[in-house]
């Protein structure tokens, strides 16, 4: 079944499947709640599985300003649907993108468990050649616009940032471009010790985008968790080893 739900000026989809205790399952960046679908086949078997569209993702509409949503929006709305799905005590299952806000939410309100696949949260150490391509970066804007004039120098700029970024970035609107740029660098380290609900960490060992040493740092920050990692999987290990990914789920959730 297929619900909307509608929160400061934001449509977003999700879908409600299955009978049980109830699991919210939220998907990485760039993503869809279909991207994570055979995550939701494994929890159907035992729970009801309630299945979202990220607002600017899929059949949700983007959020519209004029603040730049961060993590904490993008929580707050989750916790809308809980509240209105009247959901208790859920199991939370966020990859990516969505281990972010599975982050935020259970340092605050209280969940049975928590599943976060090669998620994001940990602010990447960055290396000289990163302040280089940054610093440089600033200086030519500076330079377009001075050459060029505001607008010219903007269209200019636009080009050199899809150009550089990711395919993530290069893909966005102007208003998900601005997410994408306020999310990554949140670094949620410090909300991870006050999760105190049972937590699973499913890793690929190839995974360049949340590397391993991510997994292993939220493994000692966060009380009772514990870390499972796939070899020759990477950034999607759900869908790079499916049937022992469903095994080790399917044990966790039950």
């Amino acid at each position: 079944m297929e619900k909307i739900l509608q929160h400061n000026g934001v449509k977003m989809l999700y879908t409600v499947e299955g009978e049980g205790q109830p699991v919210v399952l939220m998907h990485g960046w760039g993503c869809t709640h279909d991207t994570v679908k055979s995550i939701a086949d494994v929890c159907l078997k035992s729970h009801r599985v309630y299945n979202v569209d990220f607002p600017g993702f899929g059949a949700s509409t983007e959020p519209t300003g004029p603040e730049v949503w961060g993590v904490e929006e993008y929580t707050r709305i989750i916790e809308k649907l809980v509240e209105a799905e009247g959901i208790e005590n859920p199991v939370l299952i966020g990859h990516s993108f969505g281990g972010r806000v599975a982050i935020v939410y259970a340092s605050r309100n209280k969940v049975d468990k928590v599943v976060l696949v090669d998620a994001a949260g940990v602010k990447p150490r960055r290396k000289l050649n990163y302040y280089i391509k940054v610093y440089s970066f600033k200086l030519a804007k500076r330079w377009y616009k001075l050459v060029y004039g505001k607008e010219g120098g903007m269209r200019r700029i636009e080009k050199m940032r899809n150009k550089r970024g990711s395919s993530d970035y290069a893909n966005s609107t102007p208003m998900m471009k601005a997410i994408l740029s306020k999310v990554v660098n949140e670094d949620l380290c410090h909300l991870m010790p006050e999760i105190q609900a049972p937590t699973l960490l499913i890793w690929g060992k190839n995974d360049t985008a949340t590397p391993l040493a991510d997994a292993k740092k939220m493994e000692k920050l966060i009380p009772d968790a514990g870390l499972v990692a796939f070899d020759d999987c990477g950034h999607y290990s759900f869908l790079d080893n499916r049937p022992g990914f469903a095994a080790v789920l399917n044990s966790f959730i039950n």
